[in-house]
């Protein structure tokens, strides 16, 4: 084992707080992890964590080595990508995030002409509706639907895409069509929302005559899984907020149709999330404006029944 694997290793167990999840971020053995943090322990001649059976904690000397080790890994990522610029075959592994549903329909169906196109590159990708960190999870580039948290961090954006309002002819059947989001914010509807950690109170932004309005939503069911919000709406269970391109052959078939048409929702961004770096990783680039130029006329399909 080299040694700039061990300081890897031991960056990922300080970073996920876990010897298993850090293994299956490396995809080594959790035997293999151990040993790893043990050889750098007998290296630097102190302990690195406090281990229990139910808790691993980094020591004093710990959190100052994971200071010094970020910025070794970081020296080595940046040299190996001023390096692979220079280069005209990218090689290695990619980790990859992205929301359920634009990871779906519009990045995996691209991913194996990518890696036709770039045979020496491995991806991984991370589907899931909930925010990502990118530098505790590892991942060279997210794919993210509304607005980042994290200025250190650049930002590409790819286009701004429309979102609906919709529901079943069944459950407008029973329920009415509202024509506006002030029949939704008395509670005359059911709305299926989307839910992950952290997560203010549902409210939901339309466009009205007087500009941007707030709507307090209430509903029977959520989810942190936006697909199931659209599953929900085709059975009848409610009203959804979803960005055209996942609903658009729903709105086709009649399966869905747009409702509150007079307020619709703001535009959401769609853009990419990648690291702040002097040399950026060609494999990224790459895979971003490969990724891009493939989705960006799916984003906003034409014109739907209303």
């Amino acid at each position: 084992m080299s040694y700039l694997d061990n300081i890897r290793t031991f960056v990922r167990v300080y970073e996920l707080g876990s010897m298993s999840a850090a293994a299956r971020d490396q995809r080594i053995s959790p035997a293999v992890a151990s040993a790893r943090i043990t050889q750098l322990e007998q290296h630097l001649g102190v302990r690195l964590f406090q281990r229990t059976t139910r808790k691993l904690a980094p020591t004093e000397q710990g959190r100052i080595f994971y200071e010094g080790a970020c910025g070794i890994l970081g020296a080595v990522d940046e040299a190996e990508a001023g390096v692979a610029e220079l280069s005209d075959n990218p090689r290695g592994v990619l980790h990859i995030a992205a929301p359920l549903g634009a990871g779906r329909r519009l990045i995996a169906p691209h991913i194996p002409a990518f890696t036709r196109e770039y045979p020496q590159v491995s991806v991984r990708l991370r589907l899931s509706d909930r925010k990502v960190d990118l530098t505790a999870e590892g991942l060279d580039v997210a794919f993210f639907l509304g607005r980042p948290e994290d200025s250190n961090l650049r930002i590409r954006k790819i286009a701004d895409c429309r979102r609906v309002l919709c529901a079943s002819p069944d459950y407008i059947a029973r329920n009415g069509h509202p024509k506006s989001g002030s029949a939704i914010d008395r509670g005359q509807h059911d709305c299926l929302n989307l839910r992950f950690p952290g997560a203010a109170e549902f409210q939901w932004e339309l466009e009205t005559r007087d500009g941007p309005v707030r709507y307090a939503v209430k509903g029977p069911f959520e989810s942190d899984d936006g697909d199931v919000l659209t599953d929900w709406a085709l059975a009848g269970a409610g009203i959804a907020m979803k960005p055209l391109f996942e609903v658009a052959d729903h709105l086709r078939s009649g399966a869905l149709i747009q409702v509150a048409e007079d307020t619709p929702p703001l535009p959401v961004q769609m853009a990419c999330l990648y690291s702040h770096r002097r040399h950026q990783d060609p494999k990224a680039r790459l895979f971003m404006e490969f990724m891009i130029e493939r989705i960006t006329p799916a984003l906003n399909p034409g014109q739907l029944p209303r």
